[in-house]
């Protein structure tokens, strides 16, 4: 039945009946506890992936990587991350592998690509939360487009860095509404984990630059909340 249903993936597009794949998804499950047997599911699945098989196949296959991918998925995915009607899903992919190559690949990528696929990575190394060097100087990106992402993912990292990159940015008016609300995720963050102080001086300056109401007051309720010392 599985050889059956890679036979069916190879062609697999729009229409197709869905429960031809069936097979796979079930192995994808049986095998969480058999190492040797998920890597020859990768590797089978890789197969298809590298094939000139149609789109649908190849996002379904993504969605398993996802869920089974290592660092033996990266070179592939990686390869799909220029392609405007496979970039999405790759990163999909890539988002969830844990293998820290998964995240160098979009750091690659991010030197290289330019407009809604660059904006794509940003927002998948938010995910991850990793490349706060990379984003910080795309804070200052001529494409609106681009700096809000860099700002939306460095919120989402919320690190001592992230926090760091976003208090020295100069935000266009434009912008100043989304960089306040991702300082306002990284000094709710940095007050969770500890660092007080990093977030108490967030939310003064979030106070100090006349914010939207919504930032003032959660500022505001922030800053009560940290410690007197």
């Amino acid at each position: 039945m599985l050889e059956q249903a890679f036979e069916a993936l190879k062609t697999y597009d729009y229409g197709v009946d869905r429960h031809v794949l069936d097979p796979i998804d079930e192995a994808v499950v049986s095998t969480r506890n058999d190492p040797a047997a998920r890597k020859a599911l990768e590797s089978q699945l890789l197969a298809v992936l590298q094939s000139n098989a149609p789109r649908d196949a190849r996002d379904y296959i993504c969605r398993q990587l996802r869920t089974i991918g290592t660092a033996a998925s990266v070179p592939a995915l990686e390869a799909l991350l220029p392609n405007p009607d496979l970039s999405h899903m790759a990163r999909y992919a890539l988002e969830r592998i844990p293998d820290s190559q998964a995240g160098q690949a979009l750091e690659r990528q991010l030197r290289k690509l330019n407009g809604l696929l660059l904006i794509g990575v940003i927002s998948s190394l938010g995910v991850r939360g990793q490349g706060v060097s990379l984003l910080r100087p795309l804070l200052q990106d001529s494409d609106e487009a681009v700096a809000r992402a860099a700002a939306i993912a460095l919120g989402r990292i919320a690190s001592e860095d992230a926090n760091k990159a976003l208090s020295s940015a100069k935000p266009r008016p434009a912008l100043a509404a989304v960089f306040a609300d991702a300082s306002m995720s990284c000094a709710e963050k940095l007050l969770a984990t500890g660092h007080a102080k990093e977030a108490k001086a967030t939310y003064q300056r979030l106070l100090k630059s006349n914010p939207p109401e919504l930032i003032r007051l959660s500022a505001e309720r922030g800053l009560k909340a940290c410690p007197a010392a």
